[in-house]
């Protein structure tokens, strides 16, 4: 699917990326009360991950801050998208409101380590479960399913129309992303340069230094958004990315906890909801049909 379509479908809702507070934003910040119900009267095993976050009422979440339609910081300080929607569906089941999730910047190289030093309680950050991570951290999920996929400059100067294509070019991905690694281990004849965010594969893609960026699409479709005149995407995604919430390693109990609202979530329309005030308002496609979860 060629990128001119999302952009007409942003261009239609009149969202406003790159950097900037979004209409999915503010649809999602309208519509808080639906992505953010707050349970009453619950009460938890003691002892329990969820205990104690329900007694101090309040959630650490790691997000991305620089992904439009999953997670993007807005003018006043807060995330907005899809990722950001989904913790607040499962705050809003331990308890606790949007004012009590405190919110921490994750970019793919540093949420391994934020979830094991305990600098937060859970990632939703576009977070693809595999089994390397799983070493380190447990998953709850899949929440989403993405693809890997490639964006180019406007009108596709060098042709590239997949993976194979890009042996002696330079692409630009993120360090500690599994998109990165894919192209280490599978396509060695690109010249894979990384940044800590995409955004600045963006602009490295924009002023012509990379000739390619990629990871998975819904992250590009978002970045192409915001510059639909000098970006395009492939369109052509060449793996499977389940996005899962990154949790500490060995606490059972929370993570079937997180799987039971997710699950919940997905049976009663409010992760349907929250993908379309968020990612379905910049890509202009209805929500997908809920992935099947992993409860290994």
């Amino acid at each position: 699917m060629r990128i001119t379509r999302y952009a007409a479908a942003v261009a239609a809702a009149g969202v406003v990326l790159a950097g900037c507070s979004s209409e999915a934003g503010s649809q999602a910040e309208d519509a808080a009360g639906g992505g953010n119900e707050v349970a009453e009267d619950v009460s938890f095993d003691a002892g329990t991950t969820m205990a104690e976050l329900n007694e101090a009422g309040s959630i650490t979440v790691g997000t991305k801050y620089d992904q439009p339609g999953f997670g993007l910081l807005n003018p006043d300080g807060t995330p907005e998208g899809f990722d950001v929607e989904i913790a607040k569906i499962i705050a809003g089941e331990l308890g606790i409101a949007a004012e009590g999730i405190e919110w921490t910047e994750t970019v793919s190289a540093n949420r391994e380590p934020f979830i094991q030093n305990g600098q937060v309680d859970i990632v939703v950050a576009t977070y693809t479960i595999n089994d390397t991570r799983k070493q380190v951290v447990d998953f709850a999920g899949p929440y989403y399913e993405a693809g890997q996929d490639i964006m180019v400059a406007a009108g596709n100067p060098e042709g590239i129309a997949g993976p194979e294509d890009l042996a002696g070019k330079t692409v630009c991905s993120v360090e500690g992303s599994t998109p990165a690694q894919n192209i280490r281990d599978n396509y060695p004849e690109a010249n894979l340069v990384t940044y800590d965010v995409y955004s600045k594969c963006a602009d490295d893609l924009a002023n012509g230094n990379v000739q390619a960026v990629t990871t998975d699409n819904v992250i590009l479709t978002g970045l192409v958004a915001g510059n639909p005149e000098g970006f395009e995407l492939v369109g052509n995604p060449f793996t499977e990315e389940p996005y899962g919430i990154g949790l500490a390693k060995g606490d059972d109990e929370f993570r079937a906890f997180i799987n039971d609202v997710l699950e919940a979530s997905f049976e009663d329309g409010r992760w349907a909801e929250a993908w379309d005030r968020t990612a379905g308002a910049i890509t202009g496609e209805p929500a997908p049909e809920p992935p099947t979860l992993d409860r290994y």
